[in-house]
């Protein structure tokens, strides 16, 4: 027999040994085959002026072939009874798609919240409840806005009744093999705020939906954003964005993926080490602008300054440039919101070659 081109059989072997060799020298990229395909998926919220429920979102994410849909409140269902419950997810399991559930303020104190769904803690025993029935791991939620940051207390006294909250519903969450998810939404946090939150009410069950567009809207740059949030994050709400400088500070707006600023194939390498289990979902906003007058004194009494931080936001100012603002004719964003998801995970399916697919 010619050692030097083994057999199928023999060729089998040695790499069935040179694996197992690998492996018990801690080496899991040799032992390892490729790398699972990281999923991607879209947020209903991308598609908010067509109305959809649940079974029209279903339709539609798979249709531009998606892996998960993020159905991010409850009003996308029809009814939270079992029965239908069920349906949703057999029709999404048929789709070849994973459910994520959410829904908005669990902070009793914050500008936004709404008893609809009862009080705080009621609110997230539904939420587990619906979460449970559709398969999803877990349950997104948000503390506010940043209106928040200008209440009595500031940010802090808010993060403080939302941590009370969550210890509350600490037990029930355990039980239900769910996990809450407390987004960085529309401004009301700080990466290390978020963190300070999750961690004072306990990271065995409450993580970070990651939301790499609001990023901007605390003057952090979303790379440093995932660095800080990634180890607790198990859900996602991304977008890209473009910021430029101004006279008083800079001006932010959000953009469908690959049209802004954020250097995607690090943003996808850092989530492969920090959170590869976790879908990137994408909540296409665009066109939103806002601006940000941080260079006056009266804007920092309401944000936690880490200069470095800044640092690193301005960096990213000074490399974008200003957009025209996009002004749509009536009806017309129904089409354009559409477009703007659809162009969105199909960057990250042709261009990174995410999601399962192929």
């Amino acid at each position: 027999m010619d050692i030097l081109s083994p057999s199928p059989a023999r060729r089998h072997f040695l790499k069935t040994i040179v694996a197992a060799g690998a492996a018990s020298l801690g080496c899991p990229l040799l032992a390892a085959g490729p790398e699972p395909k990281i999923k991607v998926g879209m947020d209903n919220f991308a598609v908010r002026a067509l109305g959809w429920k649940a079974p029209q979102l279903i339709d539609f994410a798979a249709s531009i072939r998606c892996d998960t849909l993020f159905i991010s409140d409850l009003d996308a269902y029809e009814s939270l009874e079992e029965p239908y419950l069920r349906d949703i997810k057999a029709k999404a399991d048929a789709a070849g798609l994973a459910l994520y559930v959410g829904s908005w303020s669990i902070c009793p104190t914050s500008n936004v919240f709404k008893n609809k769904w009862g009080t705080a803690g009621e609110h997230i025993a539904l939420g587990l409840r619906v979460a449970r029935a559709l398969g999803s791991p877990v349950f997104r939620a948000v503390l506010g806005n940043m209106a928040d940051r200008k209440s009595e207390g500031g940010i802090r006294a808010r993060i403080a009744d939302t941590v009370k909250v969550l210890k509350a519903s600490r037990s029930r969450v355990l039980d239900s093999g769910i996990k809450l998810s407390i987004e960085n939404h529309g401004g009301d946090m700080h990466s290390w705020e978020l963190v300070d939150l999750v961690e004072e009410a306990g990271p065995d069950f409450v993580g970070v939906n990651i939301d790499s567009g609001n990023a901007a809207w605390t003057l952090e740059d979303p790379h440093d954003v995932l660095e800080n949030l990634g180890k607790f994050t198990n859900c996602s709400s991304l977008r890209d964005e473009m910021i430029w400088e101004t006279p008083d500070g800079a001006a932010v707006q959000w953009t469908a993926v690959g049209e802004g600023l954020i250097d995607w194939p690090r943003y996808v390498a850092r989530w492969r080490q920090l959170c590869p289990a976790v879908p990137i979902q994408i909540e296409t906003i665009s066109g939103s602008l806002k601006m940000f007058p941080y260079k006056t004194e009266e804007f920092w009494k309401h944000y936690d300054k880490h200069p470095e931080a800044l640092a690193h936001f301005e960096a990213l100012a000074k490399k974008g440039h200003a957009l025209e603002p996009i002004k749509l004719a009536p009806g017309a964003d129904k089409e354009f919101q559409k477009s703007e998801i659809t162009r969105s995970i199909k960057y990250l399916r042709e261009t990174l070659g995410l999601g399962e697919k192929g």
